[in-house]
């Protein structure tokens, strides 16, 4: 008889890809409060079909996605239900953090590869390069629009120390997660990301 699964850690401004299996449950934790973990998925049997925010949003017909929605591919195939939210609030519109937007956003020149580049990294094995990194669903991330401007703002993650989201896999996966890098998304404090998979 096997125990509970165990959290493992993604340490701060990394990377970490695992596989799913159908119906297998992923837990992503944020231990200690306020730090965004972006999350992007490829079906392993066909790595060309990825988890598409705008088919997401389209099919939610809303922004913000939560507990009982569905993520969908760019095929219209769903990846992920959303079982359980204890934040609430996510974002699936703004791309992964990369070392170019910290040269045009932030001014910086130390060339981290941020989000975008973590995510490359640790989906290398499976021949996954940096230009095949789509928009991710940045979970507990906050970002605010206004209806009139069109203005958007960037604000520190409503997510406390152990809020979780579960995502139950709809099919065989390739799942790559960070533990974000982008200081303004994380009220500029870098912070881990714990998971745990729950196998079905």
């Amino acid at each position: 008889m096997t125990g509970a699964p165990v959290l493992e850690r993604i340490p701060p401004c990394s990377g970490r890809a695992v596989e799913l299996d159908t119906g297998d449950v992923l837990v992503v934790v944020d231990p200690m409060g306020q730090q965004v973990s972006d999350l992007t998925a490829f079906a392993r049997d066909d790595l060309a079909e990825y988890l598409s925010s705008g088919r997401s949003i389209d099919y939610a017909s809303r922004l913000l996605l939560t507990t009982g929605d569905t993520l969908y591919s760019n095929r219209s195939n769903p990846m992920f239900t959303i079982l359980e939210d204890t934040c609430g609030r996510h974002d699936f519109t703004l791309t992964p953090c990369s070392k170019r937007m910290f040269e045009l956003l932030y001014d910086e020149k130390e060339g981290r590869p941020g989000c975008e580049g973590n995510l490359a990294a640790a989906l290398a094995p499976y021949g996954i390069g940096i230009d095949r990194i789509p928009v991710a669903f940045n979970i507990f991330m906050h970002v605010t629009y206004d209806g009139e401007t069109g203005q958007v703002a960037v604000l520190p993650p409503l997510s406390g120390p152990g809020d979780f989201i579960r995502l139950r896999a709809e099919m065989p996966l390739v799942v790559a997660m960070t533990a974000c890098s982008a200081g303004q998304s994380n009220n500029f404090s870098y912070k881990p990301i714990d998971f745990r998979i729950e196998r079905a």
